[in-house]
């Protein structure tokens, strides 16, 4: 039986987590009057050159973006807007440029409970976007829920790698996590 756990927690090891990789930007009472929790940022720019950096052969910047939303109980008006929230925010942070390749938003829900429908919304969300025709890259919206109460992780069909990670995060037993 899993050990019961509060919201903090699950986004202390959320943030322990992604803290080797992303720069994570904290608030303690939410933002612009929405539960968010922390924004985290991950950036990777690639590039091949030969001989020497100006004969450049290609490059490509990948990014994503990671909105946390920590609620008591997480329902289908407070899932739309937090989810709109998200994708606005992302989508003024993405550059398409020759050179970007991809960038995901990630919106993910800490709750104690949820709503049935806002969990139907959640597993069908499909937000993807091309830039001129995937030349300047495309932005793919993946979304997840962890259900603190009975230790639930769900996602839409683009995040199931996201959930597939959180699940490793908070709940592995194998590994040394607190």
């Amino acid at each position: 039986m899993k050990e019961a756990v509060s919201r903090a927690q699950v986004l202390t090891r959320m943030l322990k987590g992604y803290q080797a990789y992303f720069d994570i930007e904290q608030y303690e009472d939410g933002k612009d009057g929405l539960p968010l929790a922390a924004h985290c940022r991950f950036y990777v720019h690639s590039e091949k050159y030969v001989l020497v950096k100006k004969a450049k052969l290609w490059d490509a910047d990948s990014n994503e973006y990671v909105y946390i939303f920590s609620v008591p109980e997480l329902t289908k008006e407070l899932y739309e807007i937090c989810k709109n929230y998200a994708y606005e925010d992302g989508m003024k942070l993405i550059d398409p440029k020759p050179g970007h390749m991809y960038s995901y938003i990630t919106p993910v829900f800490i709750c104690d409970t949820c709503d049935e429908d806002a969990r139907k919304a959640l597993k069908k969300c499909r937000i993807y976007k091309s830039f001129h025709f995937s030349l300047h890259g495309w932005m793919n919206f993946h979304a997840a829920l962890v259900e603190v109460a009975d230790g639930k992780v769900t996602s839409n069909a683009s995040g199931h790698h996201v959930a597939k990670i959180l699940k490793k995060v908070l709940y592995d037993t194998r590994g040394k996590r607190s």
